[in-house]
């Protein structure tokens, strides 16, 4: 069965025709949904201009997010999200989705990144950062301890900033993956991209389903209370009961978060789309991630794995466990004054 069932409330998708006679060809346009304004205020502009001032990189520029301009452009600088990509701007990976530029031998690590990073992002005064990176499978501990120093840097100077660590599979090193996780970060995160059926035609070889799984049972069990998430891309050909078997298979290991987006073709380049996923069924799959127990589940077409992470996670997630506190330190206390009564 397809998972993308008609909704009623969903806009037609429109087609063109296109080519010479006895060659034309039918496509679909891209959905009104899809359509994304050109990033263009004061806010992304400074954060632009910090960013090539200490020469860091973004997965946001790099990937060609399309909610950029959202991300970086609010009015409200607290509530700005930057999603910054270490360790460079080259993967040794080569994943069908991604459009970050590959190479068997990246240059080596600029060991003053951490020290840049952290000092930019006290600087922007941004209430939640994302630290990702591409993968380094050239590197004996893929990174891990680069990336970890960053985010001990990054606490150090701005201790109540948020942080969340997007990070890759260590190539299944759960040492490394314990490193980072016990760096002092709040959100671990490790994308599994798509159903386990289409993993091996959509991410790198080098890359597994089980894998990730591992990853995420892993950085759970590091330290106690962290909080894992991951992201799920459709429109890749996946069908529903394959998508009810990924989610079962994320609680068994205990993801608190998923995200859904739509994929979209970065270039010519990379594998097509075999479908857009229409606003109505986004909204059906996060509510049943919720039923099944997601703390928090932001699920839409143009939702990425750190979209609006400050404003969704912090809103949804993060207040909600301070509330689940107050209410038991509550109740601690209503038991000792009835025992004083007493």
């Amino acid at each position: 069965m397809s998972v993308h069932l008609s909704q009623p409330e969903d806009p037609p998708l429109r087609t063109a025709v296109v080519g010479p006679p006895g060659r034309r060809k039918e496509f679909t346009r891209l959905p009104a949904w899809l359509q994304t304004p050109i990033p263009n205020n004061a806010n992304y502009k400074k954060i632009k201009a910090d960013l090539r001032g200490l020469n860091l990189h973004t997965v946001c520029e790099e990937a060609r997010c399309p909610n950029i301009s959202d991300c970086w452009g609010g009015s409200d600088k607290s509530a700005a999200t930057a999603t910054i990509m270490l360790m460079g701007d080259t993967c040794t990976r080569g994943c069908r989705f991604c459009s970050v530029k590959t190479s068997r031998a990246p240059p080596p690590l600029d060991p003053h990144e951490p020290e840049h990073t952290a000092e930019a992002l006290s600087r922007w005064g941004l209430g939640y950062v994302v630290l990702t990176s591409v993968d380094r499978d050239d590197l004996a501990d893929g990174g891990a301890a680069h990336f970890a120093e960053t985010i001990r840097k990054i606490k150090l100077k701005a201790p109540g900033m948020l942080v969340e660590a997007l990070t890759g599979d260590y190539a299944g090193d759960l040492k490394m993956v314990e490193m980072v996780a016990d760096s002092g970060l709040d959100v671990y995160a490790h994308n599994v991209e798509t159903v386990e059926e289409l993993t091996p035609m959509v991410r790198d070889r080098r890359a597994g389903f089980r894998q990730s799984l591992a990853v995420l049972k892993k950085a759970k069990e590091a330290k106690e209370g962290l909080i894992t998430k991951t992201s799920i891309m459709l429109g890749l050909g996946e069908t529903e009961e394959q998508l009810w078997e990924t989610l079962r298979e994320l609680r068994k290991v205990d993801v608190d978060v998923v995200t859904f987006g739509q994929y979209m073709q970065p270039t010519k380049r990379h594998m097509k789309v075999h479908e857009y996923v229409t606003p109505g069924v986004f909204e059906m799959w996060r509510q049943r991630a919720l039923e099944m127990g997601f703390l928090y589940c932001a699920s839409g077409p143009l939702v990425r794995s750190s979209y609006k992470a400050g404003e969704a996670f912090i809103e949804n997630v993060l207040k909600k466990r301070a509330r689940q506190n107050e209410v038991a330190m509550a109740a601690t206390a209503r038991e000792l004054s009835d025992r004083l009564i007493v």
